[in-house]
């Protein structure tokens, strides 16, 4: 089954009233509350196109795959990319002391500057 998954994108991104986010993101307050209690079944194009604007991220970031007990699919089925992904690698940089944190912000920038060219 399919599902939005935003909440670990919320919190990497440091977003912790994601109603008022969205809603300030240009969600109805209906549309917001859905999105946030996860409690929807179909999904607007243009939401998804907003979603990733705001949020910064792709479409795959936001969709969770779980298996059906019932209806198998093959390990290498291109849905497996979409399951459960962990997220302890962004929150060990919440960790992080503050000077650690500086430093690989500096590195990450130089490399990004190199990349660009």
């Amino acid at each position: 089954m399919l599902r939005l998954n935003l909440q670990p994108i919320f919190e990497a991104r440091g977003i912790d009233k994601p109603y008022s986010f969205l809603v300030k993101a240009g969600f109805t307050p209906h549309s917001a509350n859905v999105l946030v209690h996860d409690n929807l079944r179909m999904v607007k194009l243009d939401h998804l196109e907003i979603l990733c604007e705001k949020l910064n991220c792709e479409l795959n970031d936001l969709l969770l795959w779980t298996p059906d007990k019932n209806n198998p699919v093959s390990a290498n089925h291109p849905l497996r990319n979409l399951s459960a992904k962990p997220s302890g690698q962004i929150n060990a940089f919440r960790d992080l002391p503050y000077k650690e944190l500086k430093e690989l912000a500096s590195k990450l920038t130089a490399g990004q500057k190199e990349i660009e060219g």
